[in-house]
């Protein structure tokens, strides 16, 4: 099967996964399900891609498996954080609710459809390597596949440290400051990207490969610029005020790097 006639089948069969989602976020008014069917999405997509495209059965299997790992551990940990706060609605989206007053609902419609647009244009990489047939796994994908290893790893120990946090009531309104969130206030954020430079490196091995640099791009983007980090540190900054502002001035933002002094 053609990677074109692929794509296109994949966003129709998304388009109406992402209806349905929308569907129950109405039902259980929680639309922060939206990442949750988001990331579970991409293991969904890559699994097609593997067993549909006309690829190398090797390639094929090394990329479904790291996407497949990636898009499960990340949704789960959405889903078990989700859950745990349902009824309550993730900040993100009660800040939405606000914003977009009376067409709450239609824009909101919109925003799921986008979601399912954004799983194919993403995983332009997977298709890119599922399609490949040249049965070699260039030093490029080994290589990739190692940086793989490191990025969610990272991303799972942050995750985790994160959690454990939370988890100690004494710690209720107190900004982490420890293990990887000392050098980084965002360093989940820092290793997903690592993670779709990742994709990016392995679907540099196939033809037309290069045209994935636009996922780790877009993710850059959305993570700096959109609804990562400046999302999550407006809500930071109305939760813990002004010990969140001190954390903010001695500490990277995204990249993990050395603690600065804050400014007298």
């Amino acid at each position: 099967m053609t990677a074109l006639l692929l794509s296109f089948e994949a966003l129709a069969a998304l388009c109406i996964l992402f209806a349905v989602v929308y569907g129950v976020a109405r039902w259980i008014d929680n639309y922060g399900i939206v990442d949750i069917a988001w990331s579970y999405s991409f293991a969904a997509t890559a699994i097609a891609y593997a067993l549909l495209g006309d690829g190398a059965p090797v390639r094929r299997s090394m990329m479904a498996a790291m996407a497949v790992v990636w898009s499960l551990r990340l949704g789960t940990h959405l889903l078990i954080r989700i859950a745990t706060k349902h009824p309550t609605e993730d900040g993100r989206y009660r800040q939405l609710r606000r914003d977009w007053g009376a067409g709450f609902d239609l824009k909101m419609a919109g925003f799921f459809q986008l979601q399912a647009a954004s799983v194919v244009f993403l995983s332009i990489p997977f298709l890119v390597a599922c399609t490949n047939p040249d049965p070699a796994v260039e030093w490029i994908e080994w290589a990739a596949s190692a940086l793989w290893i490191v990025a969610i790893s990272g991303e799972a120990l942050a995750d985790a440290q994160l959690s454990l946090f939370k988890r100690k009531t004494q710690n209720t309104g107190i900004v982490c400051d420890s293990g990887l969130w000392r050098y980084s206030r965002h360093p989940n954020y820092f290793f997903e990207w690592l993670i779709w430079v990742s994709f990016f490196l392995f679907g540099c091995a196939s033809p037309w490969g290069y045209i994935g640099i636009l996922s780790p791009t877009c993710i850059l983007y959305l993570l700096l610029r959109v609804t990562g980090i400046p999302a999550t540190e407006e809500q930071s900054v109305r939760s813990k005020g002004e010990a969140y502002m001190r954390y903010r001035e001695r500490t990277s933002a995204f990249v993990p790097l050395p603690t600065r002094k804050p400014l007298k």
